[in-house]
């Protein structure tokens, strides 16, 4: 239990710091003078560093220590971040992005995420696995509406302190790097069981597993190579564009829409209890995207923001039962190696989605959500039609 609080509270320092900067990364490029291509190029570098750094996650972390390895982790994201702060060529910050770990989807999904996600279920029960991943969730929404919301902060300090928008918005990437350090001192409280109990990489799977693992793995990707055209930062640079809002006004929305994607999360464990941990995931998240499709053609942004609204009262749903799901149909010692394959998968789409999305946003602002959108249907048809006879144990006894 004492464990399983400090994954906790980690878990909303990360994520408060995650919405946070998801909202103010693409304003911050901007600021920068980059242009749109090269705002989806570092945004893309960054989550390509929590590709290669969940790959390392997924290598050696029960190897070198799960502890040292959050620890390491929380280091290196807080010293890339200070370098973003203080670099200007667009060469230079992507290098620095990348380093970061810098998460532009306003979501934590990166490489400490993984590794908890493999601790997590061996502090419950199966009966309890999908509730304790959702209160993970509603702890890490909250950590991100929070985050959200103290985006909007530069809009109050500039006028206070008399500084810069750039600097501002320099002033938030330091609190970031800051908020990060704080999570050391939790992770260093963990206690001994939170380790994998192995001194050796566990590289393999069961035959049993090895083709689940591969199937569910192509389905993610392609899942998150849609959600990498939909990252919060091109979101925010959309409504921002499009309606002439601000960080003012951005804060407030993605505070909501966190709030929002809380209250999901323990509407999805109800769920998932009376219809399955696939039907959930699926029979939600097609809703979720088809709402998205509405957001391109909102005449007004009091318009968008309620469909946008209404959808991310949605699209969380499957998130939960997504990763109760994936440690459910896997033995207990591949929890680590399929939470860190999966988990990479992931984020190697999202480090490719922001590129692609960049260029296609030159020729038409709406048209990454349009495409982001068809992909996530697909993925749900896909996953729906492969998985739904797979069953995690406590759907197997029930």
């Amino acid at each position: 239990m004492r464990d399983r609080r400090l994954l906790y509270a980690a878990a909303f320092l990360r994520a408060l710091a995650t919405g946070m900067i998801g909202v103010l990364a693409g304003l911050y490029l901007a600021r920068r003078g980059l242009p749109a291509s090269a705002i989806g190029i570092v945004i893309g570098a960054g989550l390509a560093g929590m590709a290669a750094a969940t790959l390392g996650v997924t290598l050696r972390a029960d190897r070198l220590g799960r502890r040292r390895t959050l620890i390491a982790l929380a280091l290196l994201g807080a010293a890339g971040t200070i370098a973003v702060a203080m670099l200007g060529t667009p060469a230079a910050l992507a290098i620095a992005a990348f380093l970061a770990m810098l998460n532009g989807m306003g979501r934590d999904r990166g490489p400490a995420l993984a590794l908890e996600h493999a601790v997590l279920p061996t502090t419950v029960p199966d009966a309890q696995r999908t509730r304790a991943f959702a209160v993970y969730n509603v702890v890490q929404d909250v950590g991100h509406a929070l985050g959200g919301l103290l985006a909007g902060l530069p809009a109050v300090i500039r006028p206070a302190l008399g500084w810069s928008e750039l600097r501002s918005l320099q002033a938030m990437l330091l609190l970031y790097a800051a908020l990060t350090l704080i999570s050391i001192a939790l992770y260093a409280r963990l206690s001994p069981a939170v380790e994998s109990g192995t001194r050796a990489p566990r590289l393999t799977v069961s035959p049993a597993t090895r083709p689940i693992l591969m199937r569910i793995s192509a389905l993610f990707f392609l899942d998150s190579l849609g959600g990498g055209f939909l990252t919060t930062a091109a979101l925010s640079l959309i409504f921002a564009t499009r309606f002439g809002i601000g960080e003012g006004t951005l804060g407030p929305l993605f505070f909501g829409a966190r709030i929002l994607n809380a209250f999901s999360h323990l509407g999805a464990a109800w769920l998932a209890r009376r219809i399955g941990l696939v039907n959930t995931m699926v029979f939600t998240h097609i809703p979720s995207s088809v709402l998205l499709v509405t957001v391109a053609f909102a005449p007004s942004f009091a318009m968008a923001a309620g469909l946008f609204l209404l959808r991310e009262g949605l699209v969380e749903m499957d998130v939960p039962t997504r990763q109760s799901y994936v440690m459910s149909v896997v033995r207990p010692e591949e929890r680590t190696v399929a939470a860190g394959v999966t988990g990479l998968v992931r984020t190697a789409a999202w480090a490719v989605g922001p590129m692609v999305a960049g260029v296609f946003m030159q020729g038409s602002l709406m048209s990454p959500l349009l495409i982001g959108a068809g992909m996530k249907i697909t993925y749900d048809v896909l996953l729906w039609s492969a998985f739904r006879r797979v069953k995690p144990p406590e759907e197997r006894a029930a």
